[in-house]
């Protein structure tokens, strides 16, 4: 099986670029309800990964700030704890897999390590499900129950 039939195409995921203030951030993560969001520069590289828990730990330290204020904070100037790490699109399912048992999402970037997608663990799982599913059926079938 290719990656690419698990691949949610950039253009339908909400990301953010390594340039935008923590409201821009706020407010995306915000609108689209998401935990952790992938964050590529102007060149459409991936750069990591920004979750929640890293927000959290980067406003402990910053008890002045206001939503206004928050439009002057760059992104990068929280640490991360960690970033997901990406997979090349012409990577194994064995990696894919392995990665989406500790991530969410898997980054997918091409050859030139351009953001082009992602990969979610709920894809993943609902693939399998159904591919269960319908081997019951098969069985079912075969010994005519």
């Amino acid at each position: 099986m290719n990656i690419l039939f698990f691949l949610t195409p950039k253009v339908d995921v909400a990301y953010i670029y390594d340039t935008y203030s923590l409201r821009q951030v706020l407010e995306k993560m915000e609108y689209h309800k998401y935990s952790c969001i992938p964050i590529i520069n102007e060149r459409g590289k991936y750069t990591g990964t920004i979750t929640e828990g890293d927000l959290l730990w980067g406003l402990k330290n910053r008890a002045d700030l206001n939503l206004k204020s928050a439009e002057e904070v760059p992104i990068t100037s929280f640490e991360r704890r960690t970033d997901y790490t990406p997979i090349r699109v012409d990577s194994d399912m064995e990696d894919l897999l392995d990665k989406a048992m500790r991530q969410n999402f898997v980054p997918v970037v091409d050859d030139q390590k351009n953001f082009i997608g992602i990969v979610t663990r709920r894809d993943i799982m609902q693939y399998i499900c159904s591919s269960c599913k319908r081997e019951d059926t098969k069985e079912k079938e075969t010994v005519g129950v």
